[in-house]
Parts: C-alpha cells; sequence; structure tokens
C-alpha cells in the first residue's frame, strides 16, 4: 500500500531494500498465521504451497542448517521462518531465528540466526556472505529497536543518543547458506535479504509467546503491553 502525503511536515526518503521489508513483514507474517490456522507446520505450510523450486531450496537449506524440526521449545522460546524472492525477480533469500524473550522485562534476545539465498551464480562467496550478515543486523535492529520519534514541532530523535540502534552486546549467532547456481544469471543480494528478517522474528514471538506483533520496531515495552492482553 502507498500512501502520498504532499503537505507532510517531515522530511521522508526511502528505508534500504524500499518496501520489501515492511510488505515481506506482512505477508509472511500472515503466511505463519494461516498456517497455524490450518494446524499445519510453518514450514511444510510453505513447502505445500511453493511451485517454485528455487523457492523451495532456500527453504529448505534456511531450516535444515537451522534444525527444524527438532528444535527444542519453551516458554519463552521460539523459532520463526520467513522467506521471499525480492521485487518477484531477484535474489530468493529465507530466514530462520531462534529467540527467547524474557516476559518480565519484554526484551527479546535472538539466540542464533541462519540464512540462506540464491542469488544465481556467485561471483565472491565471502562478499556474498558479508551481505548476508549485514542485512540481518541492519533488519533485526529496525525490528527490534529502531524508530524515528517525532512531535509537532518535528524529529526529536536527532542524535545516536535518542535514536535507538543495535549495538555489539545485541549480535547474535549468524550462519549463512550459499546456493550457487554457475551459468545463472546475478540476482544480486543485500536489500534482498532485510525483508525475511522482520516476519521470521515476529514468527518465533508467536512461537515464544503466544502473541502476534503487527508494529514495528518490537520494542520491550510493546512487547510488555501484547503480553498483558494474553
Amino acid at each position: 500500500m502507498k500512501l502520498f502525503l504532499p503537505d507532510s511536515p517531515l522530511r521522508a526518503s526511502s528505508l534500504r531494500g524500499l518496501g520489501s521489508y515492511v510488505n515481506v513483514f506482512a505477508i509472511e507474517s500472515f503466511m505463519d498465521e494461516l498456517a497455524y490456522a490450518s494446524g499445519i507446520d510453518a514450514v511444510e505450510f510453505r513447502l505445500r504451497n511453493l511451485a517454485d523450486e528455487r523457492a523451495r531450496k532456500v527453504l529448505e537449506a534456511a531450516v535444515a542448517k537451522g534444525g527444524w524440526p527438532n528444535i527444542e521449545q519453551a516458554d519463552g522460546r521460539g523459532w520463526g521462518v520467513a522467506l521471499c524472492r525480492y521485487k518477484n525477480l531477484q535474489c530468493y533469500s529465507a530466514t530462520f531465528v531462534v529467540l527467547c524473550i524474557d516476559r518480565r522485562t519484554g526484551k527479546v534476545r535472538i539466540e542464533r540466526a541462519v540464512m540462506a539465498a540464491d542469488v544465481g551464480q556467485i561471483v565472491n562467496p565471502e562478499s556474498t556472505r558479508g551481505q548476508l550478515e549485514g542485512s540481518f543486523t541492519q533488519s533485526a535492529s529496525w525490528t527490534l529497536q529502531e524508530e524515528v520519534t517525532f512531535d509537532e514541532n518535528g524529529v526529536t530523535s536527532v542524535d545516536w543518543r535518542t535514536y535507538p540502534i543495535a549495538r555489539f552486546c545485541d549480535g547474535a549467532s549468524i550462519e549463512t547458506v550459499l546456493i550457487n547456481r554457475p551459468g545463472s544469471p546475478y540476482l544480486g543480494l543485500g536489500e534482498g535479504a532485510t525483508g525475511p528478517v522482520s516476519a521470521a522474528i515476529a514468527n518465533a514471538i508467536f512461537r515464544a509467546a503466544g502473541i502476534r506483533m503487527r508494529r514495528v520496531p518490537f520494542t520491550p515495552e510493546r512487547i510488555k503491553a501484547a503480553l498483558g492482553g494474553c
């Protein structure tokens, strides 16, 4: 959905990945809800409905590396998965996360993340892995912390003290799986891998605590408010 505000008092610009981040968050969160409503495992539900073989391979690679379906779950700990093809014509990427929620504080701690991607022919594997790891780190920061605040006079988060962003202590263990297709067109990466991260985190939060988060960032305050409604 696009909303044009020609007279907005706030200066705006494109987020990295354009609409992919929020669109994939909505689509893949709802995909998880459909699986739950159907009584079908979230991975199995996606595989049953995926005709694109390359998308299937990326999803299977991510969950296999993540240990699905043998993930130990407990109250406050859960896993989530999400998948996309960037702009429906570029790279394929899937994210699998395991996280914990402190019900007392509302804080989310990501234990582990797996990123899998099919970018066509891979020219530089290490650079590709770096793009995946960087995409997860940036997108997880958006999802759990980053938010521009403003009032009637304008933006109030004007520096790194007032704008929250992930720090080294928030880092997670990130593993990557690359599917190389020699001779296939180069599909790029970077922006394309940010989209599934938010949905994977949201889906993991549901399995950990039984709450559906629909507004990013998932701050401790919003997590606690959602838990209070359970």
